[in-house]
């Protein structure tokens, strides 16, 4: 379950983005261009600590980009190079934004959706001291598990991530694969996240894993 707070964030995700886009490698539109939300999914941290969503959004080409983010109410100690920046939450305080292609907890995350078709996480916002669930914006789906796959052990920790488009996070268990242009079919092997959203009936790959 993901709990969504009403809250303002100074600077919002997109302003986030904006800024911090233009920096990577796979990056195809012009720094400036303005940012747009497209739809987004999230995944549930066991712990409860670390916030994880994954955002698709466009840059002014119209190229849809995946970008997958962990909120950490702290700095996380070694994680400089994936810091994408800091934001003020109206509820929570400061939180830490990170690529989260970087992160161990989402790289569990992704693997257990990745595994065992668990899915997005559903989310509720809290309205007059009561929960409400509220419509998921994108669907995603698991397809091609795997024996091999199914019978991995969870991912513990990242050994290394290539940050180029698709995005390799090899850990000690799997290897995961993100890629972060959408705009184009891609056929790949293991198991596969698929993903529609409003606007792209038709399903596209999201992520695949395989075994080491």
């Amino acid at each position: 379950m993901a709990l969504i707070h009403k809250a303002t964030l100074s600077p919002t995700k997109v302003e986030l983005l904006a800024a911090w886009l233009p920096g990577r490698s796979w990056f195809a539109g012009k720094a400036g261009a303005p940012v747009e939300r497209v739809a987004s999914y999230r995944f549930d941290d066991p712990e409860g600590e670390v916030g994880i969503e994954t955002l698709l959004v466009t840059a002014g080409s119209g190229m849809t980009y995946q970008v997958p983010l962990t909120y950490h109410g702290a700095p996380v100690e070694g994680a400089e190079q994936w810091l994408v920046g800091t934001t003020e939450h109206s509820t929570l305080g400061m939180r830490w934004v990170y690529d989260a292609t970087g992160d161990p907890v989402y790289a569990e995350a992704l693997a257990q959706a990745l595994l065992t078709g668990s899915g997005q996480a559903q989310e509720f916002m809290e309205v007059d001291g009561h929960l409400e669930p509220r419509q998921p914006s994108m669907n995603i789906t698991t397809s091609n598990i795997s024996t091999d796959i199914a019978e991995a052990r969870a991912v513990t920790a990242i050994l290394s991530t290539d940050p180029s488009d698709p995005t390799v996070i090899e850990t000690d268990k799997l290897t995961l694969t993100v890629p972060r242009l959408l705009n184009h079919a891609v056929s790949p092997p293991g198991a596969v996240l698929f993903g529609t959203w409003p606007g792209q009936p038709a399903s596209i790959a999201l992520a695949f894993a395989n075994p080491r």
